[in-house]
């Protein structure tokens, strides 16, 4: 056999032993530590297990048929060994991918905040646009959305807009948006015709919460005044929205959407943790980036990922090197294609780099 996974099927059933000891449930960053590395491991064991029975069967098959006289049996025998040593490169191949390291956020809810950036007035349409077509996209695939804060200036276009999306495997299909989106196209206002540049921010981050991600409200400065909500009766009295600081970084993160100062105060803390857990991954995966940089790119926000050019239909996806047509279908939700194009990249590149 090319794979000896022995040693992980005895983890994982060490893990279920863990799992099924109440005393476990007295600590619930240590469930979450064993169930995650469970899930984590539970497809290769599966596939390891297929795979070494249909070994021993081949071996099994083959002594057989050094001593088999029947020339029914033999032509048996012989049809079992073809269909195993057919099956055997599969399985090693689906195994191969299967311990490819995964990364840990891929089954986590995300936070999405996109922000209009270079190009005034045409970045916060197209932020806008790119806002409906995420949020049309997350419901199209059964993810449920809800917009946490947005920033709509004077010309109803978005400056910035923050939503959540929740479901299991939200990350791991939105991770490949993180960076900047650049659209070239004849802005609404431009009266001569002349195609203009500009970009808007996306950052993809997985949800944070207190077992994840301690925050230390000493370096956290939180103040709260009165959302903009319309007069009369609904007039905002009370000091419901919420800004902190993050002091040693600066990150700043405004909530005032809903009239629950509660609310917005849980809903801001979580956008904090998030936004600092991304930065902590970003500084210790920052060699190992620079290592792969070459060939796949970062696929970090600050990066030019990504360009829509309106006059000539095309999305270009600069880290995969891949052009894709039919621009306004994609931006109604079609986002799928592009997607499932960069992970398959990341993939290959993967594989690729386990094999050196």
């Amino acid at each position: 056999m090319k794979f000896n996974l022995d040693n992980l099927v005895e983890e994982f059933e060490e893990l279920k032993k863990k799992l099924s000891d109440p005393e476990i449930f007295k600590d619930q960053k240590k469930v979450r530590e064993v169930s995650t590395r469970k899930k984590q491991i539970t497809e290769a064991v599966e596939i390891y297990k297929e795979y070494k029975k249909l070994n021993d069967s081949l071996a099994e098959n083959k002594e057989m048929l050094k001593a088999e006289k029947d020339s029914e049996m033999i032509d048996l025998l012989k049809m079992e060994i073809q269909e195993a040593d057919e099956k055997i490169p599969e399985l090693e191949e689906k195994l191969t991918l299967s311990l490819l390291p995964q990364d840990p956020n891929d089954d986590k809810n995300i936070m999405v905040e996109i922000r209009a950036a270079a190009g005034w007035d045409e970045a916060a349409l197209f932020a806008g646009e790119l806002s409906r077509a995420y949020l049309t996209f997350s419901q199209e695939e059964w993810y449920k959305t809800e917009i946490i804060e947005q920033s709509i200036p004077d010309t109803g276009w978005i400056k910035e807009m923050v939503f959540e999306v929740k479901w299991e495997g939200a990350y791991s299909r939105f991770k490949y948006e993180s960076g900047v989106h650049r659209v070239q196209r004849i802005p609404e206002t431009e009266s001569k015709w002349r195609v203009h540049t500009s970009a808007v921010t996306v950052a993809i981050m997985p949800e944070v919460d207190e077992l994840d991600f301690e925050l230390n409200m000493d370096e956290i400065e939180m103040k709260f005044t009165r959302s903009g909500w319309p007069g009369g009766q609904h007039a905002n009295k009370a000091d419901s929205a919420v800004h902190l600081k993050h002091l040693p970084t600066g990150i700043i993160v405004l909530c005032s959407d809903w009239r629950s100062q509660h609310k917005n105060r849980e809903k801001a803390f979580n956008i904090m943790r998030s936004k600092l857990q991304v930065l902590e991954e970003e500084k210790r995966a920052k060699e190992l980036w620079e290592a792969r940089a070459t060939q796949v790119g970062s696929w970090d926000r600050s990066e030019k990922i990504r360009t829509y050019n309106f006059p000539q239909d095309r999305v270009t996806d600069h880290r995969i090197g891949q052009n894709f047509s039919n621009l306004p279908w994609i931006m109604m939700w079609k986002f799928g294609p592009i997607i499932e194009a960069c992970a398959l990249y990341d993939e290959q590149q993967k594989l690729e780099s386990a094999g050196k």
